[in-house]
Order: structure tokens, then C-alpha cells, then sequence
């Protein structure tokens, strides 16, 4: 009986209204976190995930050793993979294709991979317009991995400080 007398009470003087309008007036007088994106910029985690890239060994050389444990590992199917073994027995892969509209940047693929070839950098500012290329190639990746080496680094070793 006091439950719904209770009830009724909240119902007929809105009292979820004035508790709603009570929390927008006490945000309403505080200062604002609104950023101005393109000027200002937020800090950024070492570990967010963002366009992929293929690193090389220091030797120039590489790295994916075409395992294809990354294209298994991918819920999207967005990676395609063609491997062919060379002279020294090894492989390597022929053809390294990410397609960026399937990708959902859940970051399998870099865990995935035993040598560390593929990750995702935290490049985010980056767009495609119809017609555009949205699947990145091997090359694409390799020399995008060449750009961002430096930054890699650093996350790697910023990352490994945390486990």
C-alpha cells in the first residue's frame, strides 16, 4: 500500500522530471570539455587501434612470414592473403590485401601474429571518397609501416612498460 501510495506521489508532482532538470542545471553552470577537434587535440592511448601497417626487420626485410594465423583470426574476412614459398624454403606472402570497409578494428590480427608484422597504428584521420582505394595492398602497408616505424617503436615499448 505505501509503495503504490509512493508511487503514485512520484507519478502526479514529476518528480523523475525535476530530478532529470536538477542534473542539467548542475552540469549547465560548470565549465564545458567541448574540444575544437582539429585545433585541439585529445591525448591519445598507445594501445588505440588505427589504420594497420606491415613492419620490416632492421634488415629491410619483411616480417610476415605468411602464417596466415591474421586472415584465420579476422571476424570480418577483411584480410586476404597469398603466400609462395622462395629459394631459401621460406615464405612470403604475394599478396597482403586489408579491406578497410569490412575491417572492424578489433586489433585480432596484431595479437594473432607471431612475429609482430601487421599492427594498427593510431593513425585515425584518414577517409576514403566513392571510387577511392579502400583496400590497402602490401606495398601500401609496407611503405605505410616504413612512415610510422618510429611511432610503432615507441608504443611497443611504451606498451611493454604495462605488462
Amino acid at each position: 500500500m505505501i509503495k503504490a501510495l509512493k508511487f503514485q506521489l512520484k507519478t502526479w508532482t514529476l518528480w523523475e522530471l525535476f530530478q532529470g532538470m536538477a542534473l542539467t542545471l548542475k552540469y549547465f553552470f560548470k565549465p564545458k570539455i567541448t574540444v575544437l577537434y582539429p585545433e585541439e587535440k585529445t591525448p591519445m592511448s598507445p594501445r588505440f587501434r588505427g589504420k594497420h601497417a606491415l613492419r620490416r626487420y632492421d634488415n629491410g626485410e619483411e616480417r610476415c612470414i605468411a602464417c596466415k594465423l591474421c586472415e584465420a583470426v579476422c571476424p570480418a574476412n577483411a584480410i586476404t592473403i597469398e603466400s609462395e614459398a622462395r629459394d631459401d624454403g621460406s615464405r612470403r606472402t604475394t599478396v597482403y590485401d586489408i579491406d578497410l570497409f569490412k575491417c572492424i578494428y578489433c586489433g585480432f590480427c596484431e595479437e594473432a601474429c607471431p612475429v609482430d608484422a601487421i599492427v594498427e597504428t593510431r593513425t585515425f584521420e584518414y577517409t576514403f571518397e566513392p571510387g577511392d582505394i579502400h583496400v590497402m595492398s602490401k606495398d601500401m602497408l609496407l611503405a605505410f609501416g616504413d612512415k610510422m616505424e618510429t611511432q610503432i617503436a615507441a608504443d611497443r615499448a611504451a606498451d611493454a612498460k604495462y605488462r
